[in-house]
């Protein structure tokens, strides 16, 4: 069975739901997983989504800000939902697929940090690292790591490698690329095996971004981009990831999000 994830920040899903429609209209992806759609439950468009052949809906939504979304073609067998840090702010949302052998998608949006990286003097960063780590933990605590199918995706908001970032010397100090943020992220990296199905397509000593900031005046020509949304397996799918693309192109459509989407393909 032919499977395609996308993954996509799509920064409010009711301003661009015409882009979301123009991406599922040229990708088709099976599963299309949305992070900060920044609308409550029952304000989602569904029936677009519906229309354009998505009739299986996940949402965890909040009111102005953060909340995720899952759309898919295929029915789900279950829909879960996880607060973290002792906050109901919309950051998760999985869904079991009702697929041969089974398929557990986790889509995530990681909080941002604010501009400071101290958590001693900034009150988000510090959420931010918290989140990281209740993430890890819970991950280390699933059973059966081997047999376990499942795939993660989402604005993790963290660049965890050199190459993700224009320039790793210049980002050190900069949130999203410091090391205690790139420490946080591998210990969740271990707490299930995952692996970057990104890296496997793109290797590490090569630039990969996901990411253009609105501040750049012509984002394309000046290329400073970091790698904040990432699609990882658990090794037992290992063998079943087929491509991986990010869809740099619907950076530069008319209003469209400061994230570009990505895409990743199985045989499952």
């Amino acid at each position: 069975m032919q499977l395609k994830i996308a993954t996509w920040n799509i920064n409010s899903v009711r301003l661009r739901i015409n882009l979301i429609e123009r991406f599922l209209e040229e990708q088709a992806p099976d599963i299309l997983c949305l992070q900060e759609i920044k609308c409550v439950d029952d304000a989602f468009p569904t029936k677009a989504l519906r229309k354009a052949g998505y009739e299986h809906l996940a949402i965890h939504g909040q009111k102005a800000y953060h909340g995720v979304a899952i759309a898919s073609r295929i029915p789900f067998t279950k829909i879960s939902r996880k607060s973290f840090c002792g906050k109901d702010d919309a950051r998760h949302i999985s869904v079991d697929l009702d697929v041969p052998r089974g398929l557990q998608v986790h889509n995530f949006y990681v909080p941002a940090g604010g501009d400071e990286p101290d958590p001693e003097t900034n009150d988000k960063f510090a959420h931010k690292l918290a989140f990281l780590t209740e993430m890890a933990a819970w991950y280390r605590a699933h059973e059966t790591k081997s047999d376990n199918r499942m795939v993660l995706v989402g604005d993790l908001n963290v660049a965890p490698l050199e190459e993700d970032v224009w320039s790793h010397k210049q980002l050190l100090k900069v949130v999203s690329h410091t090391p205690i943020e790139v420490k946080h992220l591998a210990d969740v990296t271990r707490s299930h095996d995952w692996i970057d199905v990104m890296r496997r397509f793109v290797p590490e000593t090569e630039k990969l971004y996901s990411w253009w900031s609105y501040r750049a005046r012509d984002w394309e020509t000046a290329n400073r981009g970091r790698r904040l949304d990432h699609i990882w397996i658990t090794p037992a799918l290992e063998n079943t990831v087929r491509s991986m693309q990010v869809i740099r192109q619907a950076r530069g459509w008319e209003r469209s999000s400061d994230h570009a989407p990505v895409i990743a393909s199985f045989e499952i």
